[in-house]
């Protein structure tokens, strides 16, 4: 997949797919993994990200509708990908269908200063 490809499907899944976007178009890392991950256990593990960044605090972009989405989706598999903004201050996480030609959903968590 090229970072086209990728800009086209991140369209209004959730508020985070325009900065993603914009992250990918101007220059950011991306990868889109092999393999596929159970959406449930998916939705488990970005619920507790969840309660994990409101505890301390952390900025995030769409993750509780990510969780929503992530819950309520009735495929059983899904593909994982991340989009870095050039200045590494963001990472989003993408979840894409199975044959990876559609974004489901889109997360961005800010990135702790290092």
């Amino acid at each position: 997949m090229d970072r086209a490809e990728l800009a086209v499907m991140l369209g209004d899944q959730t508020t985070a797919c325009e900065p993603a976007r914009e992250a990918l178009l101007a220059g950011g890392d991306f990868v889109v993994w092999d393999g596929r991950v159970p959406s449930q256990q998916l939705a488990g593990i970005y619920a507790a990200r969840l309660r994990r960044a409101r505890k301390r605090g952390t900025e995030t972009l769409a993750l509780p509708s990510t969780v929503d989405i992530l819950t309520r989706l009735e495929v059983d598999q899904v593909k994982i990908g991340c989009i870095f903004s050039p200045d590494r201050t963001w990472a989003f996480m993408l979840f894409l269908a199975d044959d990876a030609n559609t974004v489901i959903a889109c997360t961005g968590v800010r990135q702790a200063a290092r």
